[in-house]
């Protein structure tokens, strides 16, 4: 069993592997995200600001939602720019950009691969030799 401090509101819960959150917060984050939501729904082109005053949600969150993916920066706003944390290029959503995740999940799964075996020939083998004959030559 796994107990952890919830990251919102310090108040120790049992911890699920999946969010920080304990139950009570994690609601009330998916309401806000909900509010958020609905907002740019309603709202297309406005900015973090904007959002974050009409819905009474922070700035943080909002920009955490965008990290996490939920949602996401449509059109040319310069105002509303993300960077990716490995290249620093411009992106619209998530914590990187096409090409880094690409890479990423390139090099993670090139770490699972399972090394291929090489059969011994005859020439490969292990020998023996005497250390003063081998240090001769």
């Amino acid at each position: 069993m796994d107990i952890r401090n919830c990251k919102e509101c310090g108040k120790l819960f049992q911890y699920d592997g999946i969010s920080k959150l304990c139950y009570s917060c994690r609601k009330k984050d998916e309401e806000d995200f909900k509010k958020v939501k609905d907002y740019i729904y309603d709202n297309t082109g406005a900015t973090i600001t904007e959002v974050s005053e009409a819905t009474e949600v922070s700035e943080d969150k909002i920009l955490r939602y965008l990290r996490e993916g939920r949602l996401e920066i449509v059109g040319e706003n310069p105002g509303l720019v993300l960077d990716c944390e490995r290249c620093g290029r411009a992106i619209r959503t998530g914590r990187y950009c096409e090409e880094c995740a690409r890479e990423i999940e390139k090099e993670l799964r090139s770490g699972f691969e399972r090394p291929v075996k090489r059969v011994k020939t005859e020439k490969d083998r292990d020998r023996m030799h005497i250390a003063s004959f081998k240090k001769r030559t």
